[in-house]
């Protein structure tokens, strides 16, 4: 594992030297976008609003403070689920040219295979640390989509050095969470097998 600080816009060779386990601190350009976004470029076919290429997109649903100028402060800004993502993630990265994708929790086989046909990666940003996220921000450059309301919008921010970001999905077709299921299942079944042999039940 080792850990990388990497400025957008991102380029195939820069995704292609990470792999699942990796550490990244990402500066530059960090877009929101979640269900009603996905569901917006590839369930209607609206153009995405953002240039994405090249960029990063956060599973995330905001908390927003407007200032008397017009513009907006991130107070709050945690992950949210992936998975919620994964029917239309690959088609996404596809249709945008997005090379980092953050959230929580893992993806599934599909946006593993998207991951690897269009040279792009996973992270995780650890859950419960939605306060730092926010410190992170450095400006937001404003919004797009508003009319989704402020959790489904897509904000668009600069960031430095936010992270870490664990790699879960690289673009070799490595999954980190499906990997550790195999893992932790194999040491898990002696353990249950010791656990049961001593157990009795009473009628």
């Amino acid at each position: 594992m080792s850990t990388y600080h990497l400025t957008t816009p991102l380029s195939d060779a820069d995704i292609e030297k990470l792999n699942i386990g990796d550490v990244i601190f990402l500066t530059g350009d960090l877009t929101t976008g979640r269900d009603d976004v996905h569901m917006r470029v590839i369930k209607q076919g609206k153009q995405c609003p953002v240039d994405l290429k090249g960029n990063a997109v956060f599973h995330a649903g905001p908390i927003m403070r407007k200032n008397d100028d017009g513009s907006y402060d991130v107070v709050s800004i945690g992950p949210t689920t992936s998975m919620r993502m994964e029917e239309c993630e690959a088609e996404f990265l596809k249709e945008t040219g997005v090379k980092v994708i953050v959230g929580k929790g893992g993806m599934g086989p599909k946006t593993t295979q998207g991951c690897k046909d269009n040279k792009a990666i996973h992270t995780i940003f650890p859950g419960g640390c939605a306060v730092v996220a926010a410190c992170e921000v450095e400006k937001v450059d404003g919004v797009e989509w508003l009319d989704l309301g402020m959790p489904e919008a897509m904000w668009k921010m600069k960031v430095k050095e936010f992270g870490p970001l664990i790699v879960s999905i690289d673009a070799h077709g490595n999954n980190l969470i499906d990997n550790n299921k195999v893992i932790f299942n194999e040491r898990k079944a002696p353990i249950v097998e010791e656990i049961s042999a001593k157990l009795d039940f009473l009628d």
